[in-house]
């Protein structure tokens, strides 16, 4: 169990489903991303819980940089939080990048209602053979996976290769980076780009919610 204090809750928390998102490794859970998010889900009638890790707790309280916690911490502190909630059978957990990858750890064993992954870190930028999707192979929870064509951390061209377990979907985000920033010449914008994930989001949070 952690502080309530700890938590940042966005839209209706008595929805049937509420979703859970811990930011990256970069950015608490007030970026402006992770904002845009937890608004645009909470106007779709989902209640929507932030929170931030140990590590970016501590940079917000001293101001200064910290690496992230080691992948137990990380784990644990996202099962703190979830027991916190409580039934999580109306869950679905995930979050941006390594917190969504932090979510695909333990999702099956928290036996949560779904999975959302913004930006999966399927290998660090400019080293594809070290791949971090050896467990996404086995996954048995209902997964949305919402990625950037051009994501440096697996693009469109990358992705398809990958052994990838059946209950996993992928929304590609036109010509989007990995916080889904498209370039200027190809004729997409920011505002389309993130209007277009979070519609991703919502619809697979209702079909989780029809299907419960």
């Amino acid at each position: 169990m952690i502080d309530e204090a700890r938590l940042c809750r966005t839209g209706p928390m008595d929805a049937a489903t509420v979703l859970v998102l811990a930011h990256g490794a970069g950015a608490g859970m007030d970026h402006p991303f992770m904002e845009q998010v937890a608004q645009g889900v909470a106007a779709g009638g989902f209640g929507v819980v932030r929170f931030e890790f140990p590590y970016m707790h501590k940079r917000r309280l001293t101001g200064g940089r910290r690496p992230p916690d080691r992948a137990p911490v990380l784990d644990a502190f996202y099962e703190s939080v979830l027991e916190t909630l409580g039934t999580p059978q109306r869950l679905v957990i995930g979050g941006k990048s390594m917190g969504g990858r932090v979510a695909s750890r333990i999702a099956d064993a928290a036996g949560v209602r779904g999975l959302v992954c913004l930006g999966y870190p399927f290998h660090p930028p400019r080293k594809p053979e070290k791949l971090r999707t050896a467990h996404l192979a086995e996954l048995l929870c209902p997964t949305l996976i919402v990625q950037g064509t051009r994501d440096p951390f697996g693009t469109r061209e990358e992705v398809p290769d990958y052994a990838l377990s059946d209950s996993i979907s992928v929304c590609w985000v036109p010509d989007g980076d990995h916080g889904f920033v498209p370039r200027r010449r190809s004729g997409h914008t920011e505002a389309e780009n993130m209007a277009l994930a979070i519609a991703a989001v919502v619809e697979f949070l209702e079909t989780l919610s029809h299907e419960g």
